[in-house]
């Protein structure tokens, strides 16, 4: 059924999204909604086929969030998978605005999980209507009883309200589709109003320039009419406007009220098309903007750069877009001593840092170093100065009066018999426990107040070794606190490099000192002059190694003869190397900066049991 001016009836159309923590199976269910609504056929079929990016096929993760539109039953469902990780929750949040329903997935052999209930308080802020299903009930080790107890309880609602279904064997989708159909409010809006549409996402496509996806709010935009974006002003003219099905189709009559879609306005400039802006038509403005959304706050920083200094302005041009696909990241340019012109670059977390590295290397054929990750920290002045340091070569010298350190709100989900094991954790980690309930008898739900700085490098790791993988992690930023921070430098041969450089709390100062030391002297070749290694917090050394000399041998043209004739050549030789230390300078292979700062493969893209 269709309007007068040919848009589908808003009242036929249901904007819907998947919301569950990673690996349960949420890209899998949108599988078998694409085959059983028939936009793809089982010759196309591939498992998660919404799953464009190479590395989230690898990986077996979701990073992208991705619209596909739906005929089911003469409605038009406007379905949006998105990511579980807690790195990618932006990702979420954008996707929560597009729509009227959500679908709450849980696995029924792992119930809920601390991304779960992180996605659902999301989705209840912005007053969805929340489906709650239990996924995987096919599997031997699913308990959907007890689980489907524990989502009523969180929700409100009665155990046999949760709808049961398998992704993978197809089983009870069909009945969900019709209970999305009955349950989840049509979209509202004006037809006759000045058109108005949300900007949810963005991709740069090569040949077609910026591809823009919109939700119509008010109104209708159709092809071949000019647009204004009314945060930047800057107005186009739209070459091409369709939905995504799950390929690209032309709609030849526009977007209407309530519909979800794409535009191609043939801008090449990524800055031109920004997610939360507002489209608008330009001959007809809209006097308000839309609600956009708030721009995500980096919460890890890690320093990018080209190993060949010559790929720096191709570096700068990738950054650029891949900004434009991932609104979540934020860099600037900085430069380094040790490793010549870069990027400080703002990541969500050590997932996202990770992925952004790997698709800069694979998609735009770079070769680049990643620095340590670390926070933000504030530093006041004993002049009552402020100075924000996101790199530890910015730390400031002279009298310090104190020390703010970003703080995060983290919820840990778990069985009860890691209760101790996870608390002797966070307690080492300097965590300050909030909180903790049951969620049933076996399962418990901890809160803690943690320094971001002591959870983004091996946290995830150590959690999921003492807790034999089944402890889950959410967290969110929560203001900062006053710490006793130092900075450690790593000097070598009395000249600190700013490269290994770090801001630690005192407690810790000395390990780290005694671990980088420890392998500066493995990576760093032997010179022909002994090199002393030294950490140093301002001019106190906490921790030293040598790297011995490399001495020729002087005596081997000595056959006997007399003791003092090998003396003065032993001694000819010191004198060299006297001189040599003195203007000689410690040669610091490429090697050694990958292998010093590298941070190791990060496991928290495989929270799986």
């Amino acid at each position: 059924m269709r309007t007068q001016t040919g848009q589908t009836d808003p009242t036929l159309i249901r904007n819907f999204c998947i919301i569950a923590h990673i690996d349960h199976g949420k890209s899998t269910l949108a599988d078998r909604m694409l085959q059983i609504t028939g936009v793809v056929d089982d010759r196309s079929m591939r498992a998660q086929y919404l799953d464009r990016m190479d590395i989230e096929r690898e990986r077996g993760i979701t990073i992208k969030s991705q619209a596909v539109r739906l005929p089911w039953n003469g409605h038009v469902l406007n379905m949006i998978d998105t990511p579980g990780h807690v790195d990618f929750s932006y990702e979420v949040s954008r996707s929560l605005q597009a729509c009227e329903g959500a679908i709450l997935l849980v696995d029924a052999a792992q119930g809920i999980e601390a991304q779960t209930l992180a996605n659902l308080y999301m989705a209840m802020n912005v007053n969805l209507h929340i489906i709650p299903v239990l996924n995987k009930i096919d599997l031997p080790a699913a308990q959907p009883d007890k689980y489907a107890e524990e989502i009523a309880h969180l929700i409100g609602c009665e155990p046999s309200d949760v709808l049961r279904v398998s992704g993978k064997t197809g089983v009870g989708v069909r009945e969900l589709l019709d209970h999305v159909v009955d349950s989840v409010p049509h979209p509202v809006g004006d037809a006759d109003a000045p058109a108005r549409a949300l900007i949810f996402d963005s991709v740069y496509d090569t040949y077609r320039g910026v591809v823009t996806y919109v939700r119509v709010i008010d109104g209708h935009l159709g092809k071949r009419e000019r647009i204004l974006m009314m945060s930047t002003q800057a107005q186009h003219e739209t070459l091409e406007i369709g939905v995504i099905s799950p390929e690209p189709k032309v709609s030849d009559l526009g977007l209407g009220v309530g519909e979800v879609g794409y535009l191609i306005t043939g801008v090449k400039d990524v800055r031109q098309s920004r997610v939360g802006d507002t489209v608008t038509s330009a001959a007809k403005p809209a006097g308000e903007a839309l609600g956009g959304y708030e721009h995500p706050k980096p919460m890890v920083y890690s320093g990018l750069y080209p190993i060949d200094g010559d790929d720096f302005p191709e570096l700068r041009e990738a950054l650029d877009k891949l900004r434009l696909n991932d609104a979540a990241l934020v860099y600037e340019p900085e430069s380094s001593a040790a490793l010549g012109f870069g990027f400080r670059c703002g990541f969500l977390g050590l997932l996202h840092m990770e992925i952004v590295r790997e698709r800069l290397e694979r998609e735009f054929n770079l070769a680049l170093i990643s620095t340590a990750p670390n926070v933000i920290y504030r530093v006041v002045m004993e002049d009552g100065r402020e100075i924000v340091v996101t790199n530890p070569s910015e730390f400031p010298e002279g009298k310090i009066a104190e020390i703010h350190e970003p703080v995060v709100k983290a919820t840990l989900l778990a069985p009860s018999e890691y209760i101790g094991a996870i608390m002797e954790l966070c307690q080492g980690r300097r965590g300050a426990l909030q909180g903790m309930d049951y969620l049933s008898e076996d399962r418990v739900e901890i809160r803690y107040t943690l320094p971001l700085g002591e959870i983004i490098f091996d946290f995830f790791d150590q959690l999921k070794s003492k807790t034999r993988g089944y402890a889950s992690l959410d967290y969110e930023p929560s203001g900062e606190q006053d710490s006793d921070l130092v900075k450690v430098d790593i000097l070598l041969q009395g000249e600190a490099v700013d490269a290994f450089s770090a801001i630690v709390h005192r407690d810790k100062a000395y390990a780290y000192g005694v671990e980088m030391a420890k392998k500066l002297k493995d990576l760093i070749p032997r010179q022909q002059f002994e090199v002393p290694i030294q950490a140093a917090i301002g001019a106190r050394v906490i921790a030293r190694e040598n790297i011995r000399a490399i001495r020729k041998d002087v005596l081997a043209k000595c056959y006997g003869g007399d003791i003092s004739r090998k003396r003065k050549l032993l001694e000819k030789q010191k004198e060299g190397k006297k001189r040599m230390k003195m203007v000689g300078r410690v040669e610091v292979p490429q090697e050694a900066f990958v292998a010093a700062l590298s941070t190791g493969e990060s496991s928290a893209d495989k929270p799986k049991k």
